[in-house]
């Protein structure tokens, strides 16, 4: 093995950009304990599977033609075919580490977008159509707006900040949760039953990982250990202290207790808003964005809960309501002064509020209307949604055969007339 790292090559960056990438692929099961907590028992594993799998789709997705179809040269709307199964994707550098290792650095955003989506059908989707929607989903929705905002795409050329991904990330996951959960309508009991979390220790135990996880998502974005990833570091641990603070004294307003599943639920929101501005504002306009970000999504969760709208965990309320506002403030709180380039509105560029805001809305849309139409595909060849039966029942049994909680007392055949082969749940 050579023992000297090749002059375009930065040993520390390297190294901060593979921790990054790690923490990063934390985030997918740190989203599955986030997501498994606020369900019902039965759907629990249905529920943390839906994100495990992406890690299985969504890389090997990646690695076939998305990332080539996100950072191809191509033209400004989408990539080409030239690094198809990593053509070319080798240990020469790209800036100042490898292109391998960027190629997988960005996997990990892949995977972590496409598992964001189930959290607004979970209880409902069949197993075998969702995957199916999040393959499609990555190569047509997530790898040509990548290509627009960081391949060097159309709206790279406007001047559109993103430093981590709001628009990239976590609009574009909303947009097609938002179809999504309107596609297959709401439970079976929504409406009629409270529809709890089962397990609230396990949400603030996502939430805390999901932090974790998201200095290396924001931090790792400079994509060398430098002065943009202290400041994108700094910025991710202060925006969410900001937003928990402002959601708590909302609850406290409204229903008179702080919830820890709010306080975790805030923590999120605060990342989310974060996300687009970590690199490109300073740490008290960090606070500033997590503390406006909590009323919009605060206010929008309530809302919906107040409707027919299923969105089962909430995820147009967390990430893109919380997507929207961090993306449209990074055109605020830009500051030249922190990240040596960008200006926002208080420091004399409004023109970069109205590119923000024509980046979420190009996003959104694109997002929307082709996640409908990948739907539409999936509905012509089989059904998307489970049978009343199995809903009632809970995924866990009726999916994947096998239970999250046991009664410690051995294995336990459940044998379902529908299903002539038994499914076994394993002791505890």
């Amino acid at each position: 093995m050579p023992t000297t790292v090749p002059s375009a090559l930065s040993g520390a960056d390297i190294v901060w950009v593979l921790v990054s990438a790690g923490l990063v692929l934390l985030m997918t099961p740190a989203l599955a304990l986030f997501y498994g907590g606020l369900v019902r028992a039965k759907n629990m594993l249905n529920t943390m599977m839906m994100s495990f799998v992406a890690l299985g789709v969504s890389l090997v997705t990646w690695v076939t033609v998305g990332y080539s179809l996100a950072f191809g040269t191509g033209s400004a709307w989408i990539g080409d075919f030239s690094m198809a199964f990593l053509d070319g994707v080798d240990l020469e550098a790209r800036g100042t580490v490898p292109h391998l290792l960027f190629m997988a650095y960005q996997g990990t955003f892949f995977v972590i977008t496409a598992a964001l989506i189930s959290g607004a059908v979970v209880e409902r989707i069949r197993f075998g159509p969702y995957v199916a929607f999040i393959a499609l989903w990555g190569l047509f929705v997530y790898a040509p707006v990548c290509h627009w905002v960081w391949g060097g795409g159309w709206i790279a050329s406007l001047g559109a900040l993103d430093f981590a991904g709001g628009a990239v990330v976590h609009v574009n996951a909303a947009a097609a949760a938002w179809v999504l959960a309107r596609t297959l309508g709401p439970r079976t009991d929504y409406g009629r039953l409270a529809l709890l979390p089962h397990h609230v220790p396990f949400v603030v135990l996502g939430a805390g990982l999901l932090w974790f996880g998201w200095f290396g998502f924001n931090g790792g974005s400079a994509l060398a250990a430098d002065r943009l990833a202290v400041l994108a570091f700094v910025n991710t641990l202060l925006a969410p202290s900001a937003t928990i603070l402002v959601w708590m004294l909302l609850d406290t307003v409204r229903t008179g207790r702080v919830t820890a599943v709010g306080a975790a639920t805030a923590a999120v929101v605060g990342l989310v808003a974060i996300t687009p501005a970590a690199g490109l504002v300073s740490p008290v306009s960090a606070l500033a964005i997590g503390a406006i970000a909590a009323a919009p999504s605060h206010f929008a969760l309530v809302w919906r809960a107040r409707t027919r709208l299923d969105d089962s965990l909430d995820v147009f309320a967390a990430h893109g309501v919380g997507g929207i506002v961090g993306a449209l403030l990074v055109g605020v709180f830009a500051d030249p002064a922190w990240n040596g380039s960008y200006d926002g509105l208080l420091h004399g560029n409004p023109s970069q509020l109205a590119v923000q805001a024509l980046s979420i809305a190009a996003v959104f849309l694109y997002s929307a209307t082709v996640s409908a139409l990948i739907v539409f595909a999936l509905r012509r060849i089989t059904s998307i949604r489970v049978s009343p039966r199995q809903e009632a029942q809970g995924l866990d049994v009726a999916l994947h055969g096998e239970e999250a909680y046991s009664d410690g007392e051995g294995a336990v055949l459940v044998l379902e007339s529908s299903n002539p082969a038994p499914a076994v749940r394993a002791a505890a």
